[in-house]
């Protein structure tokens, strides 16, 4: 039985990969919006440690998206 990935030339073990970094930047992100939801800009350049844990989160998505395939 094959699927549409394996129709379009996709290697099941990279489409399965690239499923798991989407959950992940998912999680991720939602943790992004969690440190920042309800903050004004001035909060969140009072808080160093939730600066910088966001902005690292951020950093994370991105490493992630450049490996989807």
């Amino acid at each position: 039985m094959s699927g549409w990935y394996e129709k379009q030339g996709y290697n099941i073990m990279a489409f399965e990969d690239d499923i798991v970094r989407l959950q992940h930047m998912l999680e991720y992100a939602q943790k992004a919006v969690q440190f920042t939801r309800g903050r004004s800009r001035t909060d969140f350049d009072a808080d160093e440690m939730r600066a910088l844990a966001t902005i690292h989160l951020i950093e994370i998505l991105g490493e992630a998206a450049k490996a989807i395939s």
